[in-house]
């Protein structure tokens, strides 16, 4: 539905900015989420909402109004049930980059496999943690996970 979607990503400044690189990542990761996702605030009418990402004391702040600017609901969430999968999932990118310049096609497919087995792990964790207040499907979970993913990496 049109109007469960989201309309704009903003970082707040509790976020951090980082290298050129990691910022990059960070618009493309924005960029895919708004594209194309279905949100759902729960006991919410329609949008489009607006998503502003916080971080306050370690945990992920979802503060969500509509496109005009109204308060909808504000979400938080620990990043802790994260931080594991967000761990695995950096060192198997690495070891993917690192594939792709020395190991064999095969190889190369496995260690994508299992990439993206963490990501659809960290996808679930994440629909898991929003039940009840945010209804995603996992394509909107996966590029949101993405997304949490950028704001942990440092370049």
């Amino acid at each position: 539905m049109d109007n469960h979607r989201l309309c704009d990503v903003i970082l707040d400044d509790t976020i951090g900015r980082s290298t050129p690189d990691v910022e990059h990542e960070r618009a493309v990761a924005i960029f895919d989420l708004i594209e194309e996702n279905s949100f759902e605030p729960a006991g919410h009418g329609g949008g489009p909402y607006r998503l502003n990402l916080s971080l306050v004391d370690s945990k992920l702040v979802l503060g969500i109004s509509t496109e005009s600017g109204v308060d909808v609901a504000t979400h938080i969430l620990s990043l802790t049930p994260f931080r594991r999968i967000i761990k695995d999932y950096f060192m198997i990118c690495e070891s993917y980059y690192e594939a792709i310049r020395t190991a064999s096609p095969s190889q190369i497919e496995a260690i994508d496999m299992g990439r993206r087995g963490i990501h659809n792990e960290g996808s679930q964790t994440l629909m898991d943690r929003l039940q009840g207040k945010i209804k995603v499907d996992f394509d909107t979970a996966r590029r949101l996970f993405t997304l949490v993913c950028v704001l942990y990496w440092r370049g």
